[in-house]
C-alpha cells in the first residue's frame, strides 16, 4: 500500500515537472499609474492621476455605453475635510470601434493624466482616500478589471505636508512626453511594481511573444499570397504571351547574350521595384493606425466589398480595364530614345501599365486583404512576392531562351483562367460585407446566408469549368482537358463541404470567413435537452447554466469538493462576462461535438468570471499582494482574478486547467486556441490521467 502512494505521489510530481514550463510569467501588465499633486493656491490643490499605456494597449473612457467594457472611473470617499473646486478634467478621448465588445468606444492611449481639484475646509491635514477602476485592452484581447487604492494627506495650512517614505517616481516609456515636475502623493504599495517583476515580464512574457509570432505570420502570409497572385496573373491573356516576346527583343537587338541575360534581369527587377513601390505607398499613404481602423470600418469594408465585386465584374468579361493608351505611348517614345538601362526601367514600367487590365483586379484584391491585416509591412510584402512571381519568369527564359519552346500555346484556356479568378474575387468580396453587417449590427447577412451564396458562386465555378455554361468571350469547349476536370471536382467537392454548414456544421476550415456562429438560426448541431441528461447532473449553490447548456460552478472551492464527491477531474474556465475571446471559443469550439460530449460527461466544470463585480461581503474581503503590488480585494472578480494570477501566473483569459482533486494540473493548460483537435488532446491528456492515477 505504501509503495502504491509512493508510485502516485511520484506519478504527480512527473506530470507537475512536465507541465511546469506552462507556469512561465504570462502576467501582462501593460498600464502603469503615477500618482501624484499639484499646489493650485491656498488651501487648493490638484490631484493628478496619470496613466501610462504600453503600445497596442488602450484603456477605456468615463462614459461607456451599457453592453460595452468596464469604463474608467474615479471614485473618492466622502469627507468633510475637503470640498470638489469643479469637475474632473481629462482630454477628449478618442472614438475607436472594439472588436471585442462590436461597438465604437471612447479610448485613451499612450498616456493621459486625469485632473481633480480640490480644497481643504479643515484646518487640519485633511487625508482623501478612494479607488480607481480602469480595465485595458489591446486588439484581441481584454485583462480583467484593475482596482487601485489610493491616497492623498493635503495641509490644511496652504503647504503640503511633509510625506515620509515616498515612492520614488516610476520611469516614464520612452515614447510618452516628459511628465511635469509635481510634488508626489501618498502612493500606495500596489502603485509601484518591483524591479524583479518588471524584468521578469520582459522576458518571459509568452503573452507578446505569441502575439509577436502570429503578427509576423500574417505579414509571411501576405508574401506568400501575393505570390500566389502572381503566379495566377501569369497565366492570363494579358501576361502570358508577352513572356516570349519580351525575351525574344532582348535577345535580338542585344549585342552579345550576357548583355541580353543583364537587361533581362534589370528588367525583372524593374518590375518588382515598381510594385514593392506600389506596396509602401498605401502603407505610408494608411499608416499603421490607418489600416488598423480600416479593418473594422463598415464604410471601408463595404467600400472593398463594392471594388472588389466591380473586379469580379471584369474578370467576368462586362467591360475591359484599361489605362489611357497615351500613357503607354509616351513611355513606349521615351524608351525608345533613352535607350540604355533607363530604357529598360521604362520597359518594364509599360508591362506594368499594359497588363493592367488583367493584373489589377489581382493587385487591388491582395492590396485590400493585406491592408485589412493591420500590418504597415504587409502591402509592401504582398506586392514583393506578386512581382517576383511575374519577374522570375522573364529572367529565366532570357538565361535560358530553348525553355520558352516548352511554354503552352496561347488560347482559350486563358480566358477561362481569368473568369475562375472573376469567381474566387466574388467569393472573398463577401468577407468584407460580412464584415460591415457585423460591426455596423445591421443583421442583413446571417451565416447560412453567407454559405448559400457561396454554394451558388462555387456551383457555377464549377459548371462554367465543364462547360456547362459560357461567357461573351468564351470559345466553344470541345473536349474536358484534365485541369479543368481536377478544378471541376474540386469546385463541386467544395459545394458538398458547405452544404452541412446549412444547418450549423463549424465548417472549421472556412470558419474565419463566415460571420459568427450566433447569426445561424437553425443549428442542429446544439444539444438537446435529452443530450444533455445524459451528462452530469450539478447540484449546488453556484451552478449556473452557460453556453450550449453546459452546466458549471462558478465558486471554485464549491465545485471541487463537488467533483470529489462525484469522482470526477475539474475543469477550470477562467473567463469573463466581456471576454470576446472567450465567446469565440465557446462559439467555434465548444460547439463541436466532440469537445461537447467531453465537457458534458467527463469533467466538472468551473467557470470563474475575473470581470464579476458583485460586491464580496465585508467578512470576505481580503488584501491581496499578487502581481508585486497589494491591494484589496472588494469583488468576485478581483477574487477569481488574484486567485488565476496567484496559482498560475497568468492573467488573461481565457484560460483553461485541469485538475485533479489535489489541485495538480493533469495537462498543459490550455489558452486562446481555435484548432479543435489540439483542445480534444488537451481535454483526453488530463481525462486519461486523471484515470490512470485513480487506478494506482
Amino acid at each position: 500500500m505504501i509503495q502504491l502512494k509512493f508510485i502516485k505521489n511520484v506519478t504527480v510530481l512527473f506530470l507537475l515537472i512536465i507541465f511546469s514550463g506552462s507556469l512561465s510569467s504570462q502576467i501582462v501588465d501593460p498600464v502603469e499609474w503615477d500618482f501624484s499633486k499639484e499646489k493650485l493656491g491656498e488651501n487648493q490643490y490638484e490631484l493628478l492621476f496619470t496613466a501610462y499605456i504600453d503600445d497596442g494597449w488602450s484603456i477605456y473612457g468615463l462614459d461607456i455605453e451599457p453592453g460595452g467594457p468596464i469604463p474608467t472611473s474615479i471614485d473618492f470617499e466622502e469627507s468633510d475635510d475637503y470640498i470638489f473646486v469643479g469637475d474632473l478634467e481629462y482630454p477628449e478621448p478618442e472614438i475607436k470601434f472594439d472588436l471585442n465588445f462590436d461597438m465604437d468606444v471612447p479610448m485613451f492611449s499612450g498616456s493621459v493624466t486625469f485632473k481633480q481639484a480640490v480644497e481643504v475646509v479643515s484646518s487640519e491635514s485633511a487625508n482623501i482616500y478612494g479607488e480607481l477602476v480602469y480595465m485595458a485592452c489591446d486588439d484581441t484581447s481584454c485583462l480583467p478589471p484593475d482596482y487601485l487604492d489610493f491616497s492623498f494627506t493635503l495641509s490644511g495650512s496652504g503647504e503640503v505636508a511633509e510625506l515620509p517614505g515616498e515612492a520614488e517616481e516610476p520611469e516614464m516609456p520612452e515614447d510618452v512626453d516628459d511628465k511635469p515636475e509635481v510634488e508626489k502623493a501618498d502612493e500606495p504599495a500596489e502603485d509601484v511594481l518591483e524591479d524583479e517583476l518588471d524584468e521578469e515580464l520582459d522576458t518571459d512574457d509568452i503573452y507578446y511573444e505569441v502575439a509577436e509570432s502570429q503578427q509576423e505570420s500574417n505579414v509571411w502570409w501576405s508574401f506568400i499570397l501575393g505570390f500566389m497572385g502572381g503566379l495566377l496573373a501569369l497565366l492570363t491573356p494579358c501576361v502570358f504571351p508577352m513572356i516570349p516576346l519580351t525575351v525574344s527583343f532582348f535577345l535580338r537587338n542585344a549585342g552579345n547574350r550576357s548583355k541580353a541575360i543583364r537587361d533581362a534581369l534589370v528588367y525583372g527587377l524593374s518590375i518588382v521595384f515598381i510594385y514593392v513601390v506600389i506596396g509602401i505607398a498605401v502603407s505610408v499613404l494608411f499608416g499603421a493606425d490607418r489600416l488598423n481602423a480600416v479593418a473594422t470600418s463598415p464604410a471601408f469594408n463595404l467600400f472593398f466589398f463594392a471594388l472588389l465585386v466591380f473586379f469580379a465584374a471584369a474578370f467576368f468579361g462586362a467591360f475591359e480595364l484599361q489605362l489611357p493608351s497615351s500613357w503607354t505611348n509616351k513611355l513606349d517614345s521615351k524608351a525608345d530614345k533613352t535607350g540604355g538601362l533607363a530604357g529598360v526601367f521604362l520597359m518594364g514600367l509599360i508591362f506594368v501599365l499594359v497588363s493592367f487590365s488583367c493584373t489589377g483586379p489581382i493587385v487591388g484584391t491582395l492590396l485590400v486583404d493585406a491592408a485589412l491585416s493591420g500590418n504597415i509591412m504587409a502591402p509592401a510584402l504582398g506586392m514583393l512576392g506578386f512581382s517576383l512571381a511575374l519577374a522570375i519568369p522573364f529572367t529565366l527564359f532570357a538565361v535560358f531562351p530553348t525553355a520558352l519552346k516548352s511554354l503552352p500555346q496561347s488560347g482559350g484556356w486563358m480566358n477561362a483562367i481569368k473568369v475562375v479568378l472573376g469567381f474566387i474575387v466574388l467569393a472573398f468580396s463577401l468577407k468584407f460585407f460580412a464584415v460591415a453587417d457585423a460591426v455596423g449590427q445591421w443583421n442583413l447577412l446571417s451565416r447560412e446566408g453567407f454559405i448559400v451564396i457561396w454554394i451558388a458562386i462555387f456551383l457555377l465555378m464549377g459548371l462554367y469549368l465543364i462547360g456547362v455554361i459560357r461567357f461573351a468571350h468564351d470559345s466553344k469547349l470541345e473536349y474536358l482537358s484534365v485541369p479543368r476536370l481536377f478544378l471541376s471536382i474540386a469546385s463541386f467537392a467544395f459545394v458538398f463541404y458547405l452544404l452541412p454548414g446549412l444547418w450549423g456544421a463549424p465548417l472549421q476550415t472556412v470558419s474565419s470567413f463566415l460571420p459568427p456562429m450566433t447569426t445561424q438560426s437553425f443549428d442542429i448541431s446544439q444539444p438537446s435537452s435529452t443530450d444533455l441528461a445524459h451528462g452530469i447532473v450539478y447540484e449546488g449553490e453556484s451552478v449556473h447554466e452557460g453556453p450550449h447548456g453546459l452546466m458549471a460552478f462558478t465558486d471554485y472551492y464549491e465545485g471541487m469538493e463537488y467533483a470529489k464527491e462525484k469522482g470526477k477531474p475539474v475543469f477550470l474556465d477562467f473567463t469573463g462576462l466581456g471576454c470576446a475571446n472567450c465567446r469565440k471559443m465557446e462559439a467555434s469550439v465548444w460547439s463541436d461535438p466532440r469537445v461537447l460530449k467531453r465537457l458534458q460527461n467527463n469533467f466538472i466544470k468551473i467557470s470563474l468570471f475575473v470581470d464579476d463585480r458583485t460586491r464580496l461581503p465585508e467578512d470576505q474581503q481580503f488584501v491581496s499582494t499578487s502581481m508585486g503590488r497589494e491591494r484589496k480585494i472588494r469583488t468576485v472578480g478581483q477574487k477569481w482574478s488574484v486567485f488565476q494570477a496567484e496559482n498560475y501566473n497568468v492573467n488573461t483569459q481565457p484560460y483553461y486547467v485541469i485538475l485533479d482533486h489535489e489541485e495538480n494540473m493533469l495537462a498543459e493548460p490550455h489558452g486562446y486556441d481555435t484548432n479543435i483537435n489540439k483542445y480534444i488532446e488537451f481535454l483526453d491528456t488530463g481525462y486519461e490521467n486523471f484515470q490512470r492515477l485513480s487506478d494506482i
